[in-house]
């Protein structure tokens, strides 16, 4: 059976980096921290459940000797924090204990798999990959081929993933093996063995980790959507929301849904909640569509002016294929997208390498960027848009209508704009055939 990409176990968090503070009764007591276990030992604020649980954790920790078990089980709460709160911060924080626990116990497993999901989500997936391969050959546990699995398909080595994978849900069938084989199913081009291993994943998710589940129902939604199914994308949408109010992944999918259906309204008050709940390039540019579809350009253009001064930093493919949707800033989007393709090269960055070079009119390198870029066969609408414009460009007009046309049937997914580039490069291939026109613009 294939297997799935990533679950992410790591994130990014609400609260950075505070100076650290050392009782002097304690610190005569006690041995004296490290500046690492300092780190992630500062008390923070308390205003999310997460956080009381993370600050009882680090009491806990800094009792003598050090808490190993709290330590391992605090790295994991700035992980999840880290998810729901998209600061890279408590990336950072996880890092420190592992630090931590390393200090304490060199070569330690636990802190090498928490440094390295720390790593992973930094995008530092050379550094994962050597934490994860040192693991491997350390013992066999199942989020240790996880992490294995997850940093090479970032990298673009799907096959090297598969086969971490396949060791993974051989080792142990639960929900993180669910997961990724379901996401690899769907990179690899079977939607419906996707949805099938999700399902499975829901089923098996604990109870007791409900943004687990969350995500699994966002995913779900999300290739019911690619189905054309906007309905039961919604109602996957319902269940996450259920289990995590104001999942921002969520309210993300709940947004492009309602475009899909052309209530624009309702998307905007969806999608303007979770642009505010996770200010990345993705959220953004989906709120900014749905405005322009209301006639509100005004509001899309200071939401647009957004994402580009954070975005370069946060989020650089996304913004690189939004210049490039545009058509503007072609140079700074190609900087972006092979900035990119230096940390990972998986399809999607391959695709946004491809769409820049042909907004910048390098259609011969663009012809095989995108050539790799379709080569796990990823049903994807946005890759398929692609290849065909960059296909009409190269003067490949058979082809170019092929992958139109297969863009057109999973048109329930690509924005507005997207769907305009769409209507306008169909109807020059309608047009032509009729002996009707010369022949379309290919500016993107």
């Amino acid at each position: 059976m294939k297997h799935s990409l990533l679950l992410l176990l790591v994130a990014v968090s609400a609260t950075s980096l505070a100076s650290c503070r050392q009782n002097v009764s304690e610190s005569a007591a006690h041995p004296s921290p490290s500046v690492a276990c300092q780190a992630a030992l500062a008390p923070g604020g308390h205003a999310q459940p997460i956080d009381r649980t993370i600050a009882d954790l680090q009491e806990r920790a800094r009792q003598s000797p050090w808490k190993r078990d709290a330590l391992e089980q605090l790295g994991y709460q700035f992980v999840a924090r880290a998810r729901a709160a998209n600061d890279p911060g408590d990336y950072t924080l996880a890092e420190r204990v592992a630090t931590c626990l390393e200090e304490q116990q060199p070569g330690d497993p636990a802190a090498l798999l928490l440094r390295g999901h720390a790593l992973h989500q930094l995008h530092r997936f050379h550094e994962a990959e050597t934490i994860a391969r040192l693991l491997v050959t350390k013992r066999e546990f199942v989020l240790d081929y996880a992490l294995l699995g997850d940093a090479l398909m970032e990298q673009g080595r799907l096959a090297e993933a598969a086969t971490a994978y396949q060791k993974m849900i051989d080792l142990k069938p639960f929900y993180q093996s669910y997961t990724r084989a379901a996401h690899l199913r769907w990179l690899t081009g079977d939607l419906n063995g996707a949805i099938e291993l999700t399902r499975k994943a829901i089923e098996a998710a604990s109870p007791r980790n409900p943004e687990a589940i969350a995500w699994a129902y966002t995913r779900l939604g999300a290739y019911e959507l690619q189905r054309g199914d906007a309905g039961q994308a919604m109602r996957a949408v319902d269940s996450a929301l259920s289990f995590q109010p104001d999942y921002a992944a969520a309210l993300l999918m709940r947004g492009r849904a309602l475009l899909a259906v052309n209530r624009p309204g309702e998307a905007v008050r969806a999608l303007e909640r979770a642009a505010s709940l996770n200010p990345l390039p993705e959220y953004q540019w989906t709120l900014a569509e749905a405005l322009r579809r209301q006639g509100r350009d005004s509001e899309a253009a200071s939401v647009e002016q957004q994402l580009l001064s954070g975005g370069t930093a946060t989020d650089p493919r996304t913004v690189a294929v939004f210049l490039a949707t545009r058509g503007i800033e072609q140079q700074l989007a190609l900087e972006l997208a092979e900035r990119e393709l230096t940390v990972r090269r998986d399809v999607f960055t391959e695709d946004a390498h491809a769409w820049t070079l042909a907004s910048a009119r390098r259609f011969d390198e663009a012809t095989a960027a995108m050539e790799r870029a379709l080569s796990a066969h990823t049903n994807d609408a946005r890759l398929f848009l692609h290849a065909g414009i960059i296909a009409a460009s190269t003067g490949r007009r058979a082809e170019a209508r092929r992958w139109l046309d297969q863009a057109d049937r999973l048109r329930s997914t690509l924005l507005p704009s997207e769907l305009e580039i769409l209507r306008t490069h169909r109807s020059w291939f309608q047009n032509a055939a009729a002996g009707r026109s010369k022949g379309p613009r290919h500016d993107s």
